[in-house]
């Protein structure tokens, strides 16, 4: 697919995202802060009205009628997810809120059960807070020691060092696949094999790429992989694990509570089997059923589709940003078919707050996100206290791009005449 007056996949699937068609500021809504949040397209807004009109009871536990096209519905989603990523079993994937419940997951499931004093921990500058803290704060509980891979000069993984940082004393490795910043995409087959070569696990944050391009989860060969659901078309309050099902059953419960055991006495429980023995309590039923319908409606496209696409809009995007003097844009340049980073840019102008670009951007009815996005060490390490940040999917446009990057210009000088 090429940009000609043909009708793009943006174009084709705009009708399907009812908050895409209103005026902000009497404006058109232009939305590039998919990485924070996606849109929601109507089939998955009808899935959860759909579930709360007509289905709304508990999972499982009931006889009736409603329980049990609940309880299908809530578990076929499960299927959909474990097809999506291609888990070897449905029983390797656990619902969680989100992708840092799910981290936290495994941080104080496998990681108090299994980290001693001096193992070691490997992580990059470049992640999200969801996958530092967690691990910072097991950490300061077991004794392990935490190592942080860097950034190469074209603001890339350094695979380089991630290998010499390597060692028997590796136990975990925890690393986002596309970065929410840079932009960049992590080699994670290669990353998890040199990480399984001295026997360590390996956990994905794959937040901010299986909304974006097609994610294997048995040719990645990871221990752990984590999304959440808002990001991608789904709900909010909803999001996965991803386990491989023999370190599953090794790992005890994260928490206690109703559904996830097997027999309860005074004095002792036992616990279900998977995926049951890590979702304890009611869990989000309706939010699960439209991560099932996102998956879905993800699927009706294709993940190449969608991938392909994006690489064009990465393409045309970086082209266009290209036409504006002193901008700063964090992480490697994509290549001139957009290959090489997901369609996000992060960046800065010398002289204007990113919060000051992104107001006054609103005002023109385009919404970007502004701040240090949940990365604040990798903003301190490219010397800036925030940046402005476009973040573009799959029912965004080429012409789109042009109002941002008109309405870019018209900001940057309303702010450079002020200075004269």
């Amino acid at each position: 697919m090429t940009f000609t007056q043909e009708k793009t996949l943006g174009d084709s699937v705009r009708e399907d995202f009812p908050i895409l068609h209103q005026k902000v500021n009497d404006r058109p809504l232009i939305y590039f802060d998919s990485a924070a949040s996606s849109q929601k397209p109507q089939a998955v807004l009808d899935a959860l009205q759909h579930y709360y009109r007509r289905d709304n009871a508990n999972v499982h536990r009931g006889a009736h009628t409603l329980s049990g096209r609940a309880t299908d519905a809530y578990e076929g989603a499960r299927d959909k997810v474990a097809q999506f990523i291609n888990a070897a079993s449905r029983d390797e994937i656990i619902y969680t809120r989100n992708a840092s419940e799910a981290i936290n997951l495994v941080a104080y499931s496998w990681g108090l059960a299994n980290l001693e004093p001096g193992d070691e921990i490997i992580l990059s500058v470049m992640e999200h807070h969801s996958n530092i803290v967690p691990w910072q704060l097991i950490a300061q509980k077991t004794g392990a020691v935490i190592k942080y891979v860097g950034l190469t000069p074209t603001e890339e993984f350094d695979f380089a060092q991630y290998k010499s940082l390597l060692s028997d004393k590796t136990k975990l490795v925890s690393l986002v696949h596309v970065s929410n910043t840079l932009g960049v995409i992590n080699p994670v087959t290669e990353i998890t094999a040199e990480a399984h070569k001295h026997g360590a696990k390996v956990l994905i944050d794959a937040c901010q790429s299986v909304p974006h391009l097609p994610v294997d989860v048995q040719a990645m060969d990871c221990d752990w992989l984590v999304a959440s659901g808002h990001k991608m078309c789904a709900t909010t309050g909803i999001g996965f694990l991803y386990g491989k099902k023999e370190i599953l059953l090794a790992m005890p419960p994260f928490m206690g509570g109703g559904e996830m055991i097997d027999e309860v006495f005074l004095d002792h429980s036992t616990y279900g089997d998977l995926p049951h023995k890590f979702e304890a309590g009611t869990p989000a039923i309706g939010e699960a059923i439209a991560l099932g319908a996102a998956v879905d409606y993800l699927n009706s496209i294709g993940m190449d589709k969608i991938h392909a696409y994006e690489e064009e809009l990465t393409s045309y995007l970086f082209k266009q940003l290209a036409t504006i003097s002193n901008l700063r844009i964090y992480g490697k340049q994509p290549t001139p078919e957009g290959k090489g980073r997901a369609a996000l840019a992060a960046f800065n102008i010398p002289g204007i707050h990113a919060s000051d670009l992104a107001t006054l951007l609103d005002q023109e009815g385009i919404a970007i996100r502004s701040g240090h996005h949940c990365t604040q060490p990798l903003h301190r390490i490219l010397n800036a206290s925030g940046s402005a940040r476009a973040s573009l999917y799959f029912y965004n446009t080429r012409e789109e791009i042009d109002a941002f990057i008109i309405a870019l210009k018209d900001t940057i000088d309303f702010f450079q005449n002020m200075d004269e």
